[in-house]
């Protein structure tokens, strides 16, 4: 399960260490977060887990939309050495349908390999969802009609790969922090 919202507070009273020095190439505290990142079904614990890591470094929003093919009970992510799970700022949403009722995203991109838009053509605001498909099946049918109908086309977008079949598509957890740090500069560039 994922623990309440994370607030800077509790992210500084969750700290052990003292900060070391001045830091190099840190991200401002931001409350609320730059980016929200959307896991539909995820089935792989390992991957979620280092998205978490991702979320927690760069103060994003994790929500994770069930059914998903792993246990989130706090024992399991002890066992599993998720010692920076506090860190995470995680939603869990038993649908789609409820994930759409609790957020109503203003701004939403599905990631998908079944586009040509490459990430950087889209203009990516503070706050914005990043939704993901499961790892083994993507993103189904429906929600790519649904994110066109709210969105527009342009709302789908790639992390263009080289064209050979074998290459597939990158591991999820990959494709989120490739999402997530074009995003970040994107917000920087603006300086939003």
């Amino acid at each position: 399960m994922c623990d309440k919202p994370l607030t800077i507070a509790d992210h500084d009273a969750a700290s052990t260490h003292p900060p070391p020095g001045p830091p190099r190439g840190t991200l401002p505290a931001v409350l609320p977060p730059p980016f929200h990142i959307v896991l539909l079904n995820p089935d792989i614990p390992n991957n979620t887990g280092n998205i978490g890591r991702t979320a927690a470094a760069t103060a994003c929003r994790l929500h994770i939309i069930h059914p998903i093919g792993f246990d989130m009970s706090e024992k399991m992510r002890r066992r599993a050495g998720l010692d920076y799970w506090n860190l995470v700022d995680c939603r869990e949403h038993e649908t789609w349908p409820a994930f759409l009722d609790a957020e109503r995203p203003g701004r939403l991109w599905l990631y998908t390999t079944r586009t040509d838009r490459p990430h950087w053509q889209a203009d990516l605001r503070h706050g914005d969802y990043l939704l993901f498909g499961r790892e083994t099946r993507g993103v189904p049918p429906e929600i790519h009609e649904w994110v066109r109908a709210n969105y527009g086309a342009d709302h789908r977008i790639t992390l263009p790969m080289v064209p050979d079949p074998r290459a597939r598509s990158l591991n999820l957890a990959t494709a989120v922090c490739a999402a997530v740090y074009e995003g970040l500069r994107q917000l920087a560039t603006r300086h939003d």
